[in-house]
C-alpha cells in the first residue's frame, strides 16, 4: 500500500510538472525575403535560415535570421557588398524581432486571424520599437505566421554611398513566413 501511495504521489507531481511547462509553437521551417526597388536596380534575396517561437500563455513571439544566409542577389559581388559593407555581418550576424501579440488569439480554435505584435526589431545592432502586422493561421498542433513590413535603412544606421544611391532603395520591403509546430524549447 505504501508503494502505491508513493507511486501515485510521483504521478501527480509529474503531471503537475507537465502542466506547468509553457505551451510553445516552435518554428519548423520558414523563410524571409527582402526587396529593394530603386530607380536603377531591383535587388531581391531570401533566407530559409529562420528560427522562431510563440509562447501561447504569455503571447510572446520572436524570430531571428542569420544575415549571412541570404541568397539570390543579382551577382556575387552584390551579396558581398550587402554582407560586408552594409550589414557588417561579422559585427551583426543576426536580425531579430522579439515582442508580444497585442490581440487575444484563440490558439485552440483553428482559423486565420489578423494579428499585431509589438516589440523590438534589431537590425545592424540598432534596436527599434515596432508593431508588426500579419496573419496567423492555426491548425491542430500547427501555426503559420506571415508578416510584411518595411525597414528604413536610416533607422538602423545602414549608410548607402552616394555613388550607388540610385541602385539601393532607402526603404527595404521584408516578408517573413514561418511554420510552427507544437513543441518545447528543448
Amino acid at each position: 500500500m505504501k508503494k502505491i501511495i508513493i507511486l501515485f504521489s510521483a504521478l501527480i507531481a509529474g503531471a503537475d510538472l507537465c502542466l506547468s511547462q509553457p505551451q510553445l509553437f516552435v518554428a519548423q521551417k520558414g523563410e524571409a525575403m527582402f526587396r529593394s526597388e530603386a530607380p536603377l536596380e531591383t535587388i531581391k534575396a531570401e533566407t530559409k535560415s529562420i528560427r522562431g517561437i510563440i509562447n501561447l500563455e504569455t503571447k510572446e513571439f520572436a524570430f531571428s535570421m542569420k544575415i549571412n544566409s541570404f541568397i539570390g542577389f543579382n551577382s556575387e559581388i552584390q551579396r558581398v557588398h550587402f554582407l560586408e559593407n552594409y550589414m557588417e555581418q561579422n559585427k551583426y550576424p543576426q536580425a531579430t524581432f522579439t515582442g508580444k501579440f497585442i490581440e487575444n488569439i484563440p490558439f485552440d480554435t483553428p482559423g486565420t486571424y489578423s494579428v499585431r505584435a509589438k516589440g523590438v526589431l534589431v537590425i545592424h545592432g540598432i534596436r527599434k520599437e515596432r508593431i508588426l502586422r500579419g496573419t496567423i493561421t492555426l491548425m491542430p498542433g500547427e501555426a503559420i505566421m506571415k508578416t510584411d513590413f518595411s525597414v528604413p535603412l536610416s533607422d538602423h544606421d545602414i549608410n548607402i554611398p552616394k555613388i550607388v544611391n540610385q541602385k539601393i532603395c532607402e526603404q527595404i520591403d521584408v516578408s517573413v513566413n514561418i511554420e510552427f509546430v507544437m513543441g518545447s524549447k528543448s
